[in-house]
């Protein structure tokens, strides 16, 4: 399968061709090269065909663009694995091997593919129960980066999303609300203020998530300085409590990558009032077991992945940071 087949071109991460709003230079630069670097890491994977020899042509990325590599890297195993009909075992040993440690990004680069598969073809394979919701995660930003106008400008939600199969809850439509309000902080261009527009745009029940995918791509991805976060901060109101879950599911993913970056901190410390780190830790202590079931039966606001976000969100409102 050939890397100049497959790949999108470069041209597909400019923000004026995607009508994205461009708060600056600098800010239009960073997220492109975001883009860039993410299809880097897709067209290694395709040309690789192995896992095993992404480490090394992957190191060349910078360390803040590292992990959008190999996002990009997950996308193109499960494209590859599923128009070679080869059963995800190219994802399979990526995803044991070395994209591990980057398993957050990985499984978001599984549902960039998903969005861009017929569904007989979407991946097969047994995913972490408790992170497989970061695919939809990706799944969501896919579409509202590249179908912004149905998805942002038009407030489309999907309808009984088909996966996972076990979803009794109807959580999907949630997970893919956190994906979108991450692809808010690229269609708004870095500007909290537009983003927080965007958002209030949109129905009262969805905003929580967004305001939660957003919190984390500003962590992440960073592109706001000090100011322009706490402006951003204010405009949350009485839903920073989910932007400071997912700028801490930010920093756990950095942390675990071993991608720390200095923006990391301005983030965390303007969000959650601490350290990447210490953020980071109330990620892990607030994991739910692998034994948790849910309890619930509300929009799934007791599935354990949901148990997770709130915990984290619950302590922050404890140590008086919200």
């Amino acid at each position: 399968m050939g890397r100049r087949v497959l790949t999108p071109d470069d041209s597909e991460t400019s923000l004026v061709k995607r009508g994205f709003h461009v708060k600056n230079d600098a800010a239009r630069e960073m997220l492109e090269t975001i883009g860039r670097n993410f299809l880097t890491g897709f067209g290694h994977a395709v040309e690789a065909g192995s896992a095993d020899a992404l480490p090394a042509l992957l190191e060349r990325v910078p360390i803040r663009f590292r992990g959008f590599a190999y996002e990009g890297a997950a996308m193109g195993f499960t494209m590859v694995d599923a128009l070679t009909f080869a059963r995800s075992r190219r994802l399979r040993g990526f995803l044991t091997g070395p994209g591990d440690d980057h398993v957050y990004m990985a499984y978001i680069g599984v549902g960039w593919a998903m969005a861009r598969l017929p569904r007989f073809r979407w991946p097969k394979l047994r995913l972490d129960p408790l992170l497989q919701w970061f695919v939809l995660d990706g799944y969501g930003f896919h579409q509202a980066y590249f179908r912004t106008d149905r998805y942002v400008r038009k407030h489309y939600r999907e309808p009984l999303f088909p996966w996972p199969a076990d979803d009794p809850y109807g959580y999907a439509g949630r997970a893919l609300d956190q994906g979108i309000g991450r692809a808010l902080w690229f269609v708004g261009g870095t500007d909290p203020d537009v983003v927080a527009t965007v958002i209030e745009g949109f129905p009262a029940v969805r905003r929580p998530d967004l305001y939660s995918g957003a919190g984390l791509a500003a962590t992440y991805a960073g592109g706001a300085d000090e100011d322009e976060l706490r402006g951003f901060w204010k405009r949350a109101g009485r839903h920073r409590p989910q932007v400071a879950q997912g700028c801490a599911f930010a920093a756990e993913a950095r942390r675990r990558s071993g991608l720390e970056v200095p923006h990391t901190e301005v983030a965390t410390q303007v969000f959650c009032d601490m350290s990447p780190d210490r953020a980071a830790q109330i990620c892990i202590d607030a994991m739910p077991g692998r034994g948790e079931k849910a309890t619930g039966e509300s929009q799934g606001t007791q599935l354990p992945f949901e148990q997770w976000r709130r915990r984290i969100a619950d302590e922050f409102v404890s140590l008086g940071r919200c």
